[in-house]
This record gives C-alpha cells, sequence and structure tokens, in this order.
C-alpha cells in the first residue's frame, strides 16, 4: 500500500478512541482516521479525522461493515469491550478486512470472569484463590467457610460496576443477594465470581499482540476512587500516569514472563488466539504480582497515557496493522523516555446522575499537553457535555512532577459548569520517587537486598515466648544462643542411646501458602520425626526446626514456630532451637520450605524393633490416622485439580462446610504419649510408621526376612478423604496401600497374648486401636512389595 492511503476505522466515542485516533492520524501512511460515532473532540480534530454516525451495538455491525467495505478501509480498531464480546471482530473478519481486536471467542476472556479465572488456573496464571458460583446457597457456604476477605464480582460485563468489595461476612452475604437474587446487574450477576481480596498497589499492562507474540506499553497506575484521598464512590478512573515507578524492570519481566506470555500461549492452545490489546490488571502482593482480571481491550484513562509516550519513529497503524496480520515481531514498538500523566475532567454528580448539555471552553493549551474529548457533543462552534467524564487531559514531561504540573496547568485553561476533577493524581508515585531517592541517598543496606535483619529480630522476641513453654527436664528451651544445650543427665536415664530424625513437610506445604494457614505445618513437621523416633522405642528429648523464605514474612513464621512449639508440647520434646533463612532471588514471593531435626533416647534394652523376637502368627494392631498425614501430596493436588476443583472449594468428602484446604491441612497425629508406656511394659516388638510408601514400604521395615504380612482392610473404614481420593483419580485399591496412610498411621507387632492389653490401653489413651492383621512366613526370594498382602479392599 502506498503512503497515504490507509483508511482506518475506530469504533467507539470515548476518550480512548479520541486517543487512537489521534495517534493513528499521525501517521504518514494513514490518509484517513473514521471514528464510528465519534464524540466532539474527534468532530473537530483535523483534516484525517472524520466522524461517521453509526453506532456500536450489535445491530448496527452491518452498517459498520457496508461503510469500511465502500470506504476501502484497511485496518479496523474497535474501542469498547461490548461490540468485541458481541463479535465485531468477527463480522469484519467475514469480509477481509483486517481488524485489530480480538474475535467474539477471545473477548470472551473479559465477557466472563468466571470463565478468566478458569483460564488463569488451567494455565497456573497467577491470581486470586476463587470460586465460581451460580447457585445462589452454594455462594453463600462458600463465603461462610472462606478463611480470606472476599471480593464479589458479577461474571458479566456489568459496565465496570459490578465489583463489591464488602468489609464483612454479613456485608458479603448481603452483596451476593444483591447481585444473584435481586439481579441489581442483571443478566451480569447470573453467575458470580467470589474471589479472595488483594493488598497492595495496583497497575495496568496494556499488551498488543498477533496471538504469537506481545508486547507491552509502559505500565499505569489508575485512580479509581472519585475525590482526593481515594475517597468517594469507584468510577471508570478518574486520572492516571505512566510509567509507574513501582513497576521495575524486574517486576515488568516478571509479569511478562509469568502472565502475558503464557496468557497468550494459552489462549492459542485452547482454541481461541488473542489478537489485540490485552488489559491486565494486577495487585502487586506480598507474594508477588497476581492478575485482578484480564480486559480484551484497551483501558480508559489508561490509554490516553501511553499513547503520548510513543516514540517519534514509532507508527501505530504500522504495528496495529502487523497485529491483525499476524507479524507484530517484525514491527517495533518504540516508548519516548520520560512521564505522562492524564487527569479527568467529570460532570458534577459522576458517577451517579449528572447534567449534559453545558457549555464547555477552551483557553490556549500548554505546550507538551493535549486533551482527549470523552463524553462530548459538538453542536456548530459550541462543545457540551454529554457523559460523566468529559475530558481527559495529558501532560508529558521528562519527571512525573513535571508531567502533572503539565497536566493541571492545561486543565486550568478548561471549563464548564460543575465540572470537577481530583487534585491529587500520582499521589503514590511522588511518594514513592521521594522514598527511592532517600534510600539512594542513604546508600545501600542489607534491607535493600531483601533480608530484613529488624524483621529477624522481631521474629525471635516473638516466638521467645513460644518455645520457653516447651522447655523439660534437660533444658529452658530458652533460644537466642550460638546452639541449642540439652543436658541428657537430667532425663535419668541409665544407659541411654540416642536416636535421631530429619525430615520435611512436602509438597503439603503448597496448600499451607495457597490457605495462608501455617501452624499446622508445623505440627505436622514435628510428627514426622517424632514418630519415626517413637518407632525405635525412643523418648523424644529436643527438637530444632528450619525455615527458609524468599522475605520473611514475620507473621506467617510465628503461626508456623507456634505450630512446631504445638507438636512439641504433644510430643513431650523441647524445641531449642533453629533457624530462619531469609533467601531472596531462591526462594518466590510468599514461598517457603521447612526441615526438622529430632533427637530422642532409650535405654538400650528396650530399643525397637526386636527382630529376634519377632514371629509368625504375631498380630498387627493399627492406630488410626487424622487424615493424609504429611505423605502423598503430589498426588493428592493432582487428584483435586483433576476434579476441577481447588484448595479453596467447598470440601466434597465433609459436610462441615470447610474448603478442600483446610480439611486437607489437618495436622499428622502424633502417637509418642500413648505408646511410651507400652514400650517400658515390652509389650510391642516393634513398630511401623506409615508414611510414604504405606503399607508396602514401610511395614517390612521393621521385620526379620523370612516374613511377611497379610492385612485386612475390612477392620477398619476407609476415612472419607481416601474414599474420594481413590474414586476422584481412579486409583487402583494396590496404588493406594503403597502411596497412603489409608486411615493407619502407626503399625504395631504384639505378640499375641498382649493383644488385648495394648488395645486396651491405646483405647483408653484416645487412640482408635484396630487388629489389623498378622504375619506370615514369607517364600524365599519374594520382592519386599509381595511380603505385603493387604486384603478385603472392594469396600474401599
Amino acid at each position: 500500500m502506498a503512503d497515504s492511503q490507509l483508511k482506518v476505522l475506530v469504533i467507539g466515542g470515548g476518550g480512548r478512541e479520541h486517543a487512537l485516533a489521534w495517534a493513528l492520524a499521525k501517521s504518514s501512511k494513514v490518509s484517513k482516521v473514521f471514528v464510528a460515532p465519534g464524540n466532539g473532540g474527534t468532530a473537530s480534530a483535523g483534516e484525517k479525522i472524520e466522524n461517521v454516525p453509526i453506532g456500536h451495538s450489535k445491530g448496527d455491525f452491518p452498517a459498520l461493515v457496508e461503510f469500511a467495505q465502500s470506504q476501502n478501509v484497511g485496518l479496523v480498531v474497535p474501542g469498547p469491550e461490548q461490540p468485541l464480546v458481541d463479535g465485531v471482530a468477527d463480522a469484519f473478519k467475514k469480509v477481509g478486512i483486517p481488524t485489530f481486536g480480538p474475535s467474539a471467542k477471545a473477548a470472551h476472556i473479559e465477557g466472563s470472569k468466571a470463565f478468566s479465572k478458569d483460564f488463569m488456573k488451567k494455565h497456573n496464571i497467577p491470581t486470586a484463590a476463587y470460586g465460581n458460583f451460580t447457585d445462589y446457597n452454594k455462594a453463600c457456604a462458600f463465603v461462610e467457610s472462606a478463611a480470606f476477605d472476599v471480593v464479589i464480582k458479577a461474571s458479566g460485563l456489568a459496565a465496570g460496576k459490578g465489583v463489591l468489595i464488602p468489609k464483612t461476612k454479613a456485608e458479603a452475604l448481603d452483596a451476593l443477594k444483591s447481585v444473584m437474587v435481586d439481579r441489581e446487574f442483571g443478566a451480569a450477576g447470573e453467575e458470580v465470581v467470589i474471589e479472595e481480596l488483594l493488598v497492595g498497589q495496583e497497575i495496568s499492562v496494556l499488551a498488543v499482540s498477533d496471538g504469537y507474540t506481545v508486547v507491552s506499553f509502559p505500565a499505569a497506575q489508575d485512580h479509581k476512587r472519585a475525590y482526593d484521598n481515594d475517597e468517594g464512590p469507584n468510577t471508570g478512573g478518574m486520572g492516571a500516569y505512566a510509567p509507574a515507578p513501582v513497576a521495575t524492570p524486574e517486576l515488568l519481566k516478571s509479569i511478562h514472563e509469568t502472565v502475558l506470555q503464557p496468557s497468550i500461549d494459552g489462549m492459542r492452545k485452547d482454541g481461541f488466539p488473542f489478537v489485540g490489546c490485552l488489559f491486565t490488571g494486577f495487585m502487586l502482593t506480598a507474594d508477588g504480582p497476581k492478575v485482578l482480571e484480564y480486559n480484551c481491550r484497551f483501558g480508559d484513562p489508561e490509554t490516553e497515557v501511553v499513547l503520548p509516550l510513543l516514540d517519534d519513529s514509532c507508527d501505530l497503524s504500522e504495528v496495529f496493522l502487523a497485529g491483525a496480520e499476524g507479524r507484530l515481531d517484525a514491527v517495533p514498538l518504540a516508548f519516548k523516555s520520560g512521564y505522562a500523566a492524564t487527569v479527568v475532567m467529570a460532570s458534577e454528580g459522576y458517577p451517579g446522575s449528572y447534567p449534559k448539555g453545558r457549555a464547555i471552553t477552551f483557553g490556549e493549551h500548554p505546550e507538551g499537553t493535549v486533551v482527549f474529548h470523552a463524553g462530548t457533543k459538538r453542536d456548530g462552534a459550541t462543545v457540551t457535555t454529554s457523559g460523566g467524564r468529559v475530558l481527559t487531559v495529558t501532560g508529558v514531561s521528562d519527571s512525573l512532577q513535571g508531567a502533572l504540573d503539565k497536566a493541571y496547568a492545561c486543565v486550568k485553561t478548561v471549563d464548564f459548569e460543575g465540572g470537577f476533577y481530583r487534585s491529587d493524581i500520582g499521589f503514590r508515585a511522588i511518594r514513592y520517587l521521594r522514598e527511592a531517592a532517600e534510600k539512594a541517598a542513604a546508600g545501600l543496606s542489607y534491607a535493600d537486598a531483601g533480608v530484613d535483619i529488624d524483621a529477624g529480630n522481631h521474629l525471635v522476641s516473638l516466638i521467645k515466648p513460644i518455645v520457653k513453654a516447651t522447655r523439660r527436664a534437660g533444658t529452658d528451651s530458652d533460644i537466642g544462643g550460638f546452639g541449642g544445650v540439652f543436658d541428657l543427665k537430667a532425663t535419668g536415664y541409665k544407659d541411654p542411646v540416642l536416636v535421631s530424625a530429619t525430615d520435611g513437610v512436602g509438597t503439603k506445604l503448597k496448600i499451607a501458602h495457597e490457605m495462608k494457614i501455617h501452624d499446622t505445618v508445623g505440627i505436622d513437621l514435628v510428627a514426622m520425626q517424632v514418630n519415626d523416633i517413637i518407632v525405635q522405642g525412643a523418648e523424644p528429648l529436643f527438637f530444632l526446626d528450619y525455615y527458609a523464605c524468599g522475605h520473611l514474612d514475620v507473621e506467617a513464621t510465628r503461626d508456623f514456630v507456634k505450630g512446631v512449639a504445638d507438636g512439641c508440647l504433644e510430643s513431650g520434646c523441647a524445641l531449642i532451637g533453629g533457624e530462619t533463612a531469609e533467601m531472596p532471588g531462591l526462594y518466590s514471593e510468599g514461598d517457603y520450605d521447612v526441615a526438622g531435626f529430632a533427637v530422642g533416647a532409650v535405654e538400650r534394652s528396650e530399643i525397637l524393633p526386636r527382630i529376634s523376637d519377632i514371629h509368625d502368627g504375631d498380630i498387627l494392631v493399627g492406630l488410626a490416622s487424622s487424615g493424609v498425614h504429611s505423605n502423598g501430596f503430589s498426588l493428592v493436588r493432582k487428584v483435586v485439580a483433576h476434579a476441577g476443583l481447588d484448595f479453596h472449594s467447598i470440601c466434597p468428602w465433609t459436610s462441615d462446610g470447610k474448603s478442600v484446604g483446610e480439611t486437607l491441612l489437618t495436622p499428622t497425629r502424633i502417637y509418642v504419649k500413648p505408646l511410651l508406656p507400652l514400650i517400658h511394659k515390652s509389650v510391642i516388638k516393634g513398630m511401623a510408621h506409615i508414611t510414604g510408601g504405606g503399607f508396602t514400604d514401610n511395614i517390612p521395615r521393621v521385620l526379620p526376612k523370612d516374613l511377611g504380612v497379610e492385612i485386612d482392610a475390612s477392620v477398619w473404614e476407609l476415612p472419607a478423604v481416601f474414599k474420594w481420593v481413590k474414586k476422584a483419580g481412579n486409583i487402583a485399591a494396590e496404588e493406594m496401600a503403597r502411596t497412603f496412610n489409608c486411615g493407619i498411621g502407626m503399625v504395631l507387632v504384639v505378640a499375641k497374648e498382649h493383644v488385648e492389653e495394648v488395645v486396651e490401653s491405646l483405647n483408653a489413651s484416645g487412640e482408635a486401636a484396630y487388629v489389623i492383621g498378622k504375619l506370615t512366613a514369607a517364600a524365599a526370594g519374594i520382592s519386599e512389595a509381595e511380603r505385603v498382602a493387604v486384603k478385603n479392599t472392594d469396600g474401599w
């Protein structure tokens, strides 16, 4: 196509469309930019820009297509979301006109919040925990059981108003009623998304894509509240600035790698490649950037603030045409160094009802500014108000303060009755830049590298009394020294042998991270060690923990240590020390890993197992588990995802209304105190802690090589969690027995004559004990797995 021959049709009539037309008209290759229907600004924006009196509802699509064909339009750029969701891009594609906008199927990423959340979950895009509901009662149950503050969103398009942020559960239930029962947002509320309330700074990233390549504009920050100091009702946006200083190059690189490219790749793989502008809202949480929502079009007022930053060498028409034709990687998208700031001038009463038809007067605009019209109408030489957001005034400068000064200077040249605007646009960024400058002047510190010594010291002060509560004979559990001290002599052992154990919690931690419940995994950590120690006949004496993270969350770490202390108290051992390692860059934000080390003691004469005393015909006594304990969670997590659930879903195998995550975080049962008296009586020959490997791998570890076991699975009922996992994952009984504890967390080897005494003692101490099988002679040469026969699993 020769220079100055391309005709472009921009669809829409707001400030966003004025900015798009303005930027496209700068191209030497563009001869005309039609705007349908346009506004008072595009009506007088120069010879290249011309309004077309055609709307953009679905019924207008044939007229828009006919107009484009009659004018030989070579590129269509739809602005608003509704025509995109309704399929305007598909209408032009049918007649072969390149369109920079997504298909109706791809636009569903904004058209249905429920769909977009499921898409994020499927493609591991970081976002808030959520649930989608069409059933009002189930939605209420989710709110009641949620372990976090919630946001309620009407799933469909609600003109930017379908998001409610209740402060209490009662308000949340009222909000659900207004959306789902009273239909405050009409059909948009037929389905709702209930998600975790995220906390942090918000940024908006506009990115253009051809379905393969994705390239971002500078990140912007919007101001949603109507009045200064973020007060008043939510609006469509009262101003913005770009680039947002909080969006560092490292952060934007992470966003591209974890969100933008995976989103574009995911949509293509799912059969609806995204062509156009993907406008993504992010919350910068303590756990890293998380997606608030997708939008299938350019943002408003974000468009008015990022387009003036385009470098003079960048031809926006070339970028859009390359995107529409699948060759975006061949066209550069370049930006000026500097900042832009946009201030919205609104009609009095906005975002509620507002007057129209008030005359607007314009003075001479300062250099480096541009006024984009949003809700305006031209009648001859007069421009009047016709919308809530009337004008977006943008200033560009080398500094953010300079851009803000220019924008506000330009605002003062415009006047209309009742008009108002916020006077504090950019306040967060100015404060951020000031604090960054102060830090730079003070020099670098360890905290600047991501390690907060003060937070570590504060943590120690918080956990000292927690740890002190675990003191026992041999130690006072006073932490803070270089090493933990334990006086073995004070325990009264005559001929002690020390027994040690070390372990972690495994991928159960992923659920703790997701649910933000950290104390129960502390109990798990202790349980894994002390249960291993007790099977040697030893009494756990002391414990040390190791906690590694990328960023120290003092509250979460305190909760974890509280769980460790609870586990120590339950098992009778002292918490005498530990290590907290903050390693930025090694662990993702919000992630942590844990390990533990425990030491116990046993009189030499009581060490278990007593291999020479274990014989064919001895009895197996099983102690009930509390649930999955701490092994097999990689498979459990796989089954949960396979079933279409997440950890915030209502638990399908219980009736208490708790979530899947809460239920799975039930801590591992600790068996120490009920077993110690029986060990001292010498009525237990051996014990097996049923951990990873289930019955198949763990029981043979305590037996002579010539013995096997027969287990009767009909003796105890398979717990509900295992029944659900087995059914939902279509897992064979044999696989269950070699992966999970299946309801039996500890197995004892007992002589026939002591079975009744052992079972009565355990039941009296609160354990559920079952005679689950016996020892049998094992054939020579069989494998370890073949030595364990689990029978009567039909009831599983």
